[in-house]
């Protein structure tokens, strides 16, 4: 089984239905679930109790666990000096303390399974620096230094931990940003365009191929910075 979060919209839902054509056995997670041609479970990632009590059920229905896909996120665009405290709280619990749980609840679930793959999503905003972004681009910060020691400690179970940080791709998040302010940031990708969610869909197939597992602690850039 692969778990996803984050998979009722976005790239959450975009990686779990491309999984699930291929055959992949996928359980999905959202705060708001939704007929799908997956299994779809109604959790908020940011709530500890809820990501235990989810793990658990996964746990007793005896089915392996080989892959954990962190995709769910929150984003919001703020100057630092002006960002709102509540928006802060919830941009470090959706997409830092959602992640961090989840790898917490689900990775020894992995473990039994005898190794896998974790993918956690940060964002080119990172590397980039991104001006009016900077609550949002601390908590995937977070992101990729937990992922990195995390990879570390889970490489004698087999299990491989890497981030996809994607540039602009047309979903949800985006859709507070101006067609000027994406422009910008493509502008410095290596490659110099605005990449689909398909595009990301590839390189999670990628990651998730056991031949791969090798491939452990790597930030990936989509288009390259």
């Amino acid at each position: 089984m692969i778990v996803v979060t984050g998979a009722s919209r976005g790239l959450g839902r975009s990686i779990s239905e491309r999984l699930a054509s291929k055959g992949y056995e996928i359980c999905g997670v959202a705060r708001t679930v939704f007929p799908a041609s997956f299994e779809l479970a109604s959790v908020d990632v940011a709530s500890e109790a809820q990501v235990r009590e989810f793990a658990r059920a996964i746990r007793d229905r005896g089915i392996p666990v080989t892959c954990l896909i962190n995709a769910a996120g929150v984003a919001a665009m703020n100057l630092a000096l002006m960002a709102p405290p509540a928006t802060v709280r919830s941009l470090v619990a959706t997409n830092l303390f959602g992640t961090m749980f989840m790898c917490q609840s689900i990775a020894p679930l992995m473990i039994r399974a005898g190794g896998g793959s974790i993918i956690n999503f940060s964002t080119i905003a990172v590397s980039l620096a991104l001006a009016g972004e900077s609550a949002y681009v601390a908590s995937k910060a977070g992101v990729e230094a937990y992922s990195r020691t995390l990879a570390r400690e889970l490489a004698r179970h087999s299990i491989s931990v890497n981030c996809i940080a994607p540039g602009p791709i047309d979903t949800e998040l985006l859709r507070g940003v101006s067609a000027e302010q994406r422009s910008s940031v493509v502008g410095q990708q290596i490659i110099q365009r605005q990449f689909e969610a398909q595009d990301v869909c590839d390189v999670v197939e990628l990651m998730i191929d056991p031949r791969s597992r090798s491939l452990t602690g790597h930030v990936l850039h989509i288009g390259g910075v």
